[in-house]
């Protein structure tokens, strides 16, 4: 057994009796300005324990390959009609979607960007097998096939429209391969209308043509950009009728002769009743297809495409452009000025989620979406707009979201713009193309160990310097003493 005085040996606080030591101001004053400076750095790493730190750091990005990245976009195209304004994507992995519409909506806008219509219909031109007869009769001259279809002209056209309860418009070009396929058929129905509903003696439809290239105010004025292009305009008071003309109608069906006159003859109202026509379209019915081949024209030049698209995580692009497999475009009148109202990658997260890293996003780069809200100009018609988009992934982790939910993660990306003309018809594009590392932004507090371990540091440093500084103080003053004794004696 260990004696008491043995386990007194270990003392390593001794004590010294209270008659040996010796109270001074100096020592009290040194007390107190201790004491002060002890609170003082108490609160200071009480306040360092209780708050919150951020730690940056890159890693290497360690996402699944088959994640699939969201792309939201609001582009405006003054200039682009939506009739044929077409969203594709493609990636180096071979990857081609075109003419995206599932998740992608389209509004006419006018030159201010305002829109002014309902959505355009949602699906994709329709692709034509027929762009003509098959078969023409080389032996009968088209001058032997009658009047066909009249020509109209810009001092013409609202004439003719005026009188005609239905007149239907070939839009055509002769530089155009598809007109030229049209062509032959075309005034073929015409002429075959005509003899049916003599345009003199009945008049209730009439099949005319317009060559844009010789009347390019009036083919501007009906919005027409693809070539070529079949608008049904209607005339009567008993329908619903803007600036005394309806809103007309866009044909996509088939081209030959046998198909033409067929649908032209759908669109004949019923005779003149009470002095007036009772337009009646017939070409509707229940034909699931009427939708397809027959839809509204486009209401003004312009367009608004927004919507997302999801792509795989390789370098890729989303373009937009005009397309249409049985459509021709003139390059040199293609303008495709736009306004980005929003180009953004990753997926929206709800107000809930981002509650609780809003704090954080001062640490980050507020501006993550460089191109929201430019306007890129083309300087003239057939100019290609290139945009470079190099993204970066940044994932936070913050301790006030729940210990269930998973990380916040957004994408940054840098935007480099470039215009080029060429002679093919103008696109805009947005190559994208992602970085290998990613930045993680993690929030860290400090452990309980760590703040009791500087806690005694603090309180153990401080008492034991100003021990020293009282010690070295009180040797002064009993040195200064001495020396004034000597000096006495």
């Amino acid at each position: 057994m260990f004696s008491s005085s043995k386990l007194k040996s270990i003392d390593f606080y001794r004590k010294i009796p209270r008659d040996l030591t010796e109270a001074s101001l100096s020592g009290a004053g040194i007390s107190i300005i201790a004491a002060l400076w002890m609170v003082f750095l108490f609160g200071m790493e009480l306040n360092n324990y209780l708050s919150v730190s951020t730690m940056t750091s890159v890693v290497v990005d360690r996402s699944r390959d088959g994640e699939y990245l969201r792309i939201d976009f609001n582009l405006s195209f003054p200039a682009l009609s939506c009739e044929f304004a077409s969203v594709d994507v493609s990636d180096v992995l071979g990857t081609h979607r075109f003419n995206l519409t599932k998740t992608v909506r389209k509004f006419p806008i006018n030159s201010h960007l305002q829109r002014i219509g309902q959505e355009v219909h949602p699906g994709p031109v329709p692709n034509i097998n027929s762009h003509g007869d098959a078969q023409v009769e080389e032996d009968i001259p088209y001058e032997q096939l009658g009047e066909g279809a009249v020509d109209l002209n810009q001092n013409t056209f609202d004439l003719y429209a005026l009188r005609f309860p239905v007149l239907v418009v070939n839009f055509h070009a002769p530089w155009c391969t598809w007109s030229n396929r049209l062509k032959p058929s075309w005034e073929r129905a015409a002429q075959i209308l005509a003899e049916r509903y003599n345009p003199e003696s009945d008049g209730r439809i009439l099949l005319a043509k317009v060559d844009c290239t010789q009347n390019q105010a009036l083919c501007r004025k009906h919005h027409i950009q693809g070539y070529p292009s079949i608008r049904i305009f209607r005339r009567g008071h008993d329908l619903r009728a803007e600036h005394g003309h309806h809103d007309h109608e866009s044909y996509y069906g088939e081209r030959d002769t046998d198909s033409l006159v067929a649908f032209m003859t759908g669109l004949v109202p019923p005779p003149v009743v009470d002095g007036r026509y009772a337009i009646e379209d017939k070409s509707g019915g229940t034909d699931p297809t009427n939708s397809t081949i027959k839809r509204p024209a486009p209401r003004s030049g312009g367009c608004r495409i927004e919507g997302f698209v999801k792509v795989k995580k390789v370098p890729g692009e989303l373009m937009i452009s005009a397309h249409s497999g049985s459509h021709s475009f003139d390059a040199a009148k293609m303008n495709m000025t736009h306004h980005v109202g929003l180009f953004s990658f990753g997926n929206k997260h709800s107000w809930r989620s981002m509650k609780g890293v809003n704090h954080l996003f001062p640490e980050l780069d507020s501006d993550v979406d460089r191109l929201t809200g430019e306007f890129f100009v083309s300087d003239h018609e057939n100019i290609t707009h290139d945009h470079y988009l190099q993204v970066v992934k940044t994932e936070v982790i913050s301790l006030r979201r729940r210990k269930d939910s998973e990380a916040l993660d957004r994408y940054d990306y840098t935007a480099h713009s470039n215009q080029l003309q060429s002679t093919s018809v103008p696109v805009v594009k947005f190559h994208y193309e992602l970085s290998p590392m990613q930045v993680l932004v993690r929030e860290t507090r400090r452990s309980f160990s760590h703040f009791i371990t500087n806690l005694c540091a603090i309180i153990g440093g401080v008492f034991t310097v100003a021990g020293i500084v009282d010690a070295m103080f009180h040797n002064a003053i009993r040195m200064v003493k001495k020396m004034e004794l000597g000096k006495q004696f």
